[in-house]
């Protein structure tokens, strides 16, 4: 066994005994902000433990994970050899594959529990969630309940878990709006079909007791998220801060085919049980736990995105009024009945803004606090912006500020952020200079203070600003494979927070938008070529040329500059979407249009040979311009003038000329009527003619 190194000897002794006082003078401060540390975590293992122990009161504390069994080796052979065909998915129809599926569903039952369990075949059970269909689902669900409780906290089960809620959540609402009452109680099988509301209610009366301990789970937490989205009938789409575990270790998900995904981009109708199911949790939550307690779990790694959850939930979708009832999740975290419990919900709140874990539920307690709570809130702590956009974590907390301060608010802010605008600038923190414009615009304060510190911080020469605010680097990637290519330009995030301050100056009309626009005037013709061609500075350029009431001369000037360079940027992959903005930049100006196409005809092989530049000769029209001008220009006209109209405008023009086409049909219909009889009949009943 190896032993500890140790200096030894007189001359150690004699160093020991001159400075052995400074060292301990040296370790009492650090020992110090240890016991802090350790306080610290204390309190928040205190906290969870009394959680645990409110709910080990009810329902016995959490209950052991029994052990299912384990598939043999003909059974896991199956199953991954299964697992390999759905994936390569080389079904000659849709039958073939649904054959396929029913077969591995008869090999799989009685062993459901088994495959959820196993680490190898529960990619398995998740692809064949994915595909299964309403019937095929409902039976699967129905077999798990009961054990949801144990599979939420299993590693790989908890996933199985997850992917069965988001592929039945749809089906919920099917069954809503259109109801099967054809539907037989009992299946040819004699297996009990019910809804898949009843279906998900079960599984939330399973889960109902032990929400204190699943909050703190590894696994189960993102099981519970998953499931409050499906019972509040939330857009299902964004999911990547549900399923953080599988990034984390580099699993491929299974993803749904694009008709399944669209269904969950969209909010969807669920039962009113479901609301209820989501109030009595949140109640059963706060019940078991005070104030100090959740307090603690706010800056738990694990329970505070369910916590996030939870708070969002109650506050956007019971309304305001129940943010001010006393047992409400909300006023146990923000307490102000009195003044000390004021400061002590400001202490609070201070600790939270520098916690990276805990920032985030603060952001959605500014988010969707009630106003007069906000107002408190922002007038003991308004003093601190100028501080907390400092920090790299507490300037997301100063951006959600922004978003809801009052004009006087906003000018007394921007007092206090003027001054760091260089630091903030030079650590790529623009996303505070973003906010602050927009809501200054929207507020109508006057933005000649922030002008000032923009032009201080970036200089006066205007394309040397533009260049440091794009991150438009000399660096040469020319003969570069274009997967490289991608990930050197993609890994730097910094010119994305450059690209959307300049997007943002650029709508505000007057200083701040000459500040870009000047810019690309006096940028040299390479440096511009190059920032066509950027990944991400090219959306300032083409945001320039196609935003609201940009001048003619600006345009004009700008697309001539690219004259001789039109096909080498219709053939790049980046640069062909500032051709395809080049036709809506050149509204009013048919000449410009006319140039730029003739430039593209002259070059129609070199074109062709790429796909972008396909695609941009076809969204210009080109073939038509070839062989029929006249034509083009009639039809590049009536583009033009469809493009300056809304489209409230458009549908009433559309319905004018439908009746107008009723009416000429019915007036045709009545002439032909007349040559037949050769008379017309004027009046009705007795005063007929």
């Amino acid at each position: 066994m190896p032993t500890e190194h140790k200096r030894r000897g007189r001359r150690e002794e004699k160093r020991k005994r001159k400075y052995g006082d400074d060292e301990k003078q040296e370790e009492e401060p650090s020992s110090q902000r240890l016991k802090q540390h350790h306080g610290l975590l204390d309190t928040i293992e205190d906290a969870v433990e009394a959680d645990t122990a409110h709910y080990a009161d009810v329902n016995a504390g959490p209950p052991e994970i029994p052990f299912y069994g384990l598939l043999d080796e003909d059974e896991q052979e199956y199953f991954k050899r299964a697992d390999s065909m759905l994936e390569l998915n080389q079904f000659a129809n849709e039958e073939e594959k649904a054959l396929f599926l029913t077969s591995i569903y008869q090999e799989a039952k009685g062993k459901e529990l088994k495959i959820v369990n196993s680490q190898s075949c529960s990619r398995l059970m998740e692809r064949l969630i994915v595909m299964s269909t309403s019937r095929q689902l409902k039976s699967l669900f129905q077999t798990l309940n009961g054990h949801f409780l144990h599979l939420a906290q299993h590693r790989f089960a908890s996933h199985c878990c997850e992917t069965l809620f988001l592929r039945c959540a749809p089906i919920v609402t099917q069954e809503l709006l259109a109801p099967i009452d054809s539907q037989p109680e009992v299946a040819n099988d004699g297996e009990i079909f019910v809804t898949m509301e009843n279906l998900f209610l079960y599984a939330v009366n399973e889960l109902q007791d032990n929400w204190g301990y699943l909050m703190t789970d590894p696994f189960a937490s993102h099981t519970l998220r998953v499931l409050l989205l499906v019972l509040s009938g939330r857009p299902l789409e964004d999911t990547s801060t549900l399923l953080q575990s599988r990034k984390k270790e580099n699993i491929p998900r299974v993803t749904l085919n694009s008709s399944k995904a669209e269904t969950l981009k969209v909010f969807r109708a669920v039962p009113a049980s479901f609301h209820s199911a989501v109030e009595k949790a949140t109640a059963g939550t706060v019940a078991g736990l005070d104030t100090t307690s959740l307090r603690a779990l706010a800056t738990h790694p694990i329970g505070n995105p369910v916590l996030q959850l939870l708070l969002d939930l109650e506050l956007s979708s019971s309304g305001k009024e129940k943010a001010k009832a006393a047992d409400s999740l909300f006023r146990k975290l923000i307490r102000e009945e009195s003044p000390e419990e004021k400061e002590d919900t400001i202490s609070f709140v201070n600790g939270l803004a520098y916690d990276a874990v805990g920032s985030r539920l603060l952001e959605v307690i500014i988010k969707l606090a009630p106003g007069t709570t906000f107002k408190m809130l922002y007038a003991r702590i308004s003093d601190k912006v100028g501080t907390w956009v400092k920090n790299n974590v507490a300037g997301f907390i100063v951006v959600r500020l922004l978003e809801r301060l009052s004009q006087d608010d906003l000018r007394s802010a921007m007092e206090q952020i003027c001054p760091q605008l260089g630091s903030l600038i030079e650590r790529s923190r623009t996303s505070v200079v973003r906010t602050l414009i927009e809501r200054c615009r929207a507020r109508g304060v006057d933005l000649q203070p922030l002008i000032d510190a923009i032009v201080q911080a970036y200089g006066t020469n205007p394309s040397v600003r533009l260049i440091k605010m794009l991150k438009i680097t000399t660096d040469n990637t020319e003969g570069m494979a274009q997967d490289r290519k991608t990930q050197f330009e993609i890994n730097d995030s910094e010119k994305v927070h450059g690209s959307l301050l300049a997007q943002a100056m650029l709508q505000t009309q007057g200083a701040l938008r000459d500040l870009i626009v000047d810019g690309l005037l006096e940028v040299d013709t390479i440096r511009l070529l190059k920032l066509a061609k950027d990944r991400t500075a090219t959306r300032t350029l083409q945001f320039s040329m196609t935003c609201a009431d940009q001048s003619v001369k600006f345009r004009r000037v700008m697309i001539q500059r690219f004259y001789g360079k039109i096909t080498d940027l219709a053939t790049d992959p980046i640069g062909s979407y500032v051709v395809d903005q080049f036709w809506s930049a050149s509204k009013e100006m048919p000449f410009i249009r006319e140039a730029i196409a003739a430039e593209m005809l002259k070059n129609e092989a070199a074109i062709k040979e790429t796909y972008p530049g396909r695609a941009v000769w076809k969204n210009w029209q080109m073939d038509n311009f070839k062989t029929k001008k006249r034509d083009w220009l009639v039809w590049a006209k009536e583009k033009e003038t469809k493009q300056g109209k809304s489209g409230i405008e458009l549908a009433r023009e559309r319905k004018f000329a439908e009746a107008a086409k009723v009416k000429r049909r019915a007036g045709l219909t009545g002439q032909r009527a007349i040559r037949q009889t050769g008379t017309v009949q004027i009046g009705t009943g007795a005063n007929a003619i």
